[in-house]
């Protein structure tokens, strides 16, 4: 039997050749099964007909009616020429408007003639209007026979949505179900689907897009997250298990010289209970005689470097290379500089090699790793060329690893015969029960106390009202000789969003803080990267007072003296974009302080989140209030695009619920068949494939 999921789009009636290549460009569906697996993500009620006078302000996004057309007419000349048909029933009228495809709309319209519309409803001058509605004939709208009552709305593309509408993309799905339905396979054990209630894969995605009630949507959503996510654990677990079963990793068997010189004589100062425990575990790892795979989660200046530092010297103490990947030049030439200080006096070779490294500096830096002579070397992304040969590379630290993606951080395994140990570290908190489930592949570190010595961030809201204010504080700590970053979400103005931008705000300030008495530098993802370094090298140097940015700063930046953060519309950010900014300033010995400028209206949920961040300075605690306001919000957005999965419809923070049940089912699975080697489980081994491979480069956070 052919099997109509694999064959191409162009097949599906109503698709042909020029919708497919559409289909393909705008959402990359290339196949019937990537057709039904493109889910709706909200239904409306298409049982429901009202009529005219019962339709108000604000009731419905969407709204359909039967109505007779009483005329029509034409406004205005060229690109700007409008066609509206006039229509009515027994309890009011309502105008259809259309301002393209009139040739093709004004041959389907007849005066007379009863249709049923469909549109979003709008009010001009107290009469409703609808532009670009869909309309059927009532005799169409009566002999059509729907797949159910409740109409699924498909994510689509502007260029796709003037093609097809709401009404056409159903359609296509509605085409391709009658096509492929029967050919549905169903991937999990039958005793699988018994111990956890969940409803046959066709019937699943019959109800996702023709759902015969909200029950039935309920499983049906409940079974495809399923999947998904039994597919994630299965390849999260598997990796560990496969991982675990192998002896081939370094044995860090000595505390030696370096590590002891360091510990005795460099300290910057005590270590933190926390910072202990996390050294004696990855000191417990590094001893067992396999690979170490372990996350630390860090808040923002709770550490985290010293510790990678004092892991990296292990290695070096037991005859082996260490290095540690960053994500930027900023960053690496900053741990760079940090590590060289802290490491003064002791026998330890230190190189950096980065994109931008001159080729004085690259070929030192190549030599010294390649003969041994270098025992840490720090970089960027340049660390996963080919010609980075270590001798025995044996500790990789990779710092903010959010921003590698998992084929890059696979490939510094590749750096040895043997794979060295590895430590991922983040500065974004994840609830700890997130974490455990979401990286079951890798053990989880956390550092949740802060150095002696540092004080926490006063943070403030203001609105636009206090601006002055703002000017007078930053002139005040400026005057003691202290530095100031201004954060904006834009870098110039976007007609789509009313926030501030960086290009007026630095002209504002330029203004309000003029020369000679102050200097501002400006940093942005869109300078040149000698520029944005300039403009970095005169901040951090003192000779800048003011640093006007976009939150390109938001990693790596350590300017001790700044102590003042302005974060410009402030609402638009998320609580851990928030808290990462934040974490620029009090890195010093004085108070510092994050001042949040908003405009006056703000949503409740954009209220509750820069309440929180006044009330706490607990990146742990922020991170728990997340998922309880967004659930999908800024901590999904971090490991979400961290992903390898292509997840069409789960969640992992809003779903944590399904998460950590097919975590359960994904371990007992794999403890039973660990090579899904039983025919029963063919269907398992296609799961585990399927999501496997689907890397995006930017994604991290499951390694």
């Amino acid at each position: 039997m052919e099997n109509y999921l694999d064959s191409d789009v162009k097949f599906v009636p109503g698709v042909g050749e020029v919708r497919a290549r559409l289909l393909d460009k705008e959402l990359g569906i290339r196949t019937v099964g990537d057709l039904l697996s493109h889910y709706p993500f909200r239904y409306i009620d298409r049982t429901k007909v009202y009529r005219i006078g019962e339709i108000a302000e604000g009731d419905a996004a969407l709204v359909q009616f039967r109505a007779r057309v009483t005329g029509v007419s034409y406004a205005g000349e060229g690109r700007k020429r409008r066609f509206t048909a006039h229509v009515s029933d027994a309890t009011g009228s309502a105008e259809l408007v259309w301002f393209h495809g009139i040739k093709w709309i004004e041959k389907r319209i007849e005066r007379g003639r009863e249709y049923l519309v469909f549109g979003r409803p709008s009010f001009y001058r107290n009469e409703l209007s609808l532009v670009h509605p869909e309309i059927e004939t009532m005799e169409q709208a009566l002999s059509r026979k729907p797949e159910s009552g409740m109409q699924g709305i498909y994510s689509t593309t502007e260029r796709l949505a003037s093609t097809l509408g709401a009404k056409g993309f159903y359609l296509l799905v509605c085409n391709a179900w009658r096509l492929a339905g029967p050919q549905i396979r169903e991937p999990l054990p039958a005793a699988l689907r018994e111990r956890y209630g969940l409803m046959p894969l066709r019937e699943a995605l019959r109800n996702i897009h023709f759902p015969q009630s909200s029950e039935e949507l309920r499983r049906a959503q409940y079974r495809l997250k399923f999947d998904e996510l039994l597919g994630v654990q299965l390849n999260i677990q598997g990796r560990r298990t496969e991982r675990l079963s192998r002896s081939d990793g370094f044995v860090f068997s000595a505390v030696g010289d370096a590590f002891n010189a360091f510990y005795r004589d460099k300290l910057p100062f005590p270590l933190t209970g926390a910072q202990k425990r996390v050294i004696r575990e990855i000191r417990r790892d590094t001893t067992t005689g396999y690979q170490m795979n372990r996350l630390l989660q860090g808040d923002v200046g709770s550490g985290k470097t010293l510790v990678a530092l004092m892991s990296m010297l292990l290695a070096v103490d037991n005859g082996y290379q260490a290095c540690m990947m960053a994500p930027t030049e900023i960053l690496a030439r900053q741990h760079f500089a940090t590590v060289v200080r802290m490491l003064d006096g002791l026998d330890v070779g230190v190189a950096v090699l980065t994109g931008a490294s001159k080729a004085k500096e690259r070929r030192a830096a190549l030599e010294g790793i390649a003969s041994g002579e270098v025992r840490i070397l720090i970089g960027t992304h340049a660390l996963l060329e080919d010609r980075v040969r270590f001798r025995n590379l044996g500790f990789v630290v990779i710092d903010e690893q959010h921003r590698f993606g998992v084929e890059q951080r696979a490939r510094m395994w590749t750096k040895n015969a043997r794979p060295p140990h590895i430590l991922v570290m983040t500065a974004t908190p994840i609830p700890r029960t997130l974490a455990m489930t979401l990286y079951g592949d890798l053990d989880v570190s956390v550092i949740d106390e802060l150095p002696p010595g540092r004080r926490p961030v006063k943070t403030v809201h203001y609105t636009d009202s206090a601006r002055l204010r703002l000017f007078g504080f930053m002139r005040e700590q400026i005057a003691r000789g202290r530095q100031v970053y201004v954060v904006y979400p834009l870098i110039k103005e976007s007609e789509a969003m009313d926030y501030k931008d960086l290009t007026d705000g630095y002209e504002a300030i330029s203004r309000d803080f003029p020369l000679p008495h102050y200097v501002t530098a400006i940093c942005h993802g869109r300078m040149k990267p000698a520029d944005k370094e300039e403009s970095m090298r005169q901040f951090k140097s003192g000779e800048a007072h003011i640093l006007v940015a976009t939150s390109v700063i938001e990693v790596g930046v350590d300017v001790p003296n700044a102590t003042v953060m302005v974060i410009e519309s402030a609402e638009r950010f998320g609580l851990s974009q928030l808290h990462q900014l934040r974490g620029r300033v009090g890195r010093g010995g004085e108070q510092s302080y994050c001042i949040l400028m908003s405009g006056e209206k703000l949503s409740r949920e954009s209220r509750a989140r820069l309440e929180a961040m006044c009330e706490t300075c607990d990146g742990f605690r922020l991170a728990e209030l997340d998922l309880k306001l967004r659930g999908a919000g800024d901590i999904n957005g971090t490991l979400q695009s961290g992903m390898a999965f292509d997840l069409k419809i789960a969640n992992p923070t809003a779903d944590i619920q399904v998460l950590t049940v097919t975590r359960e089912a994904a371990a007992a699975i794999l403890e039973a068949d660990p090579q899904l080697a039983h025919p029963d489980n063919g269907g398992l081994r296609e799961l585990r494939r399927r999501y496997a491979g689907r890397e995006k480069m930017d994604f991290s956070m499951i390694s």
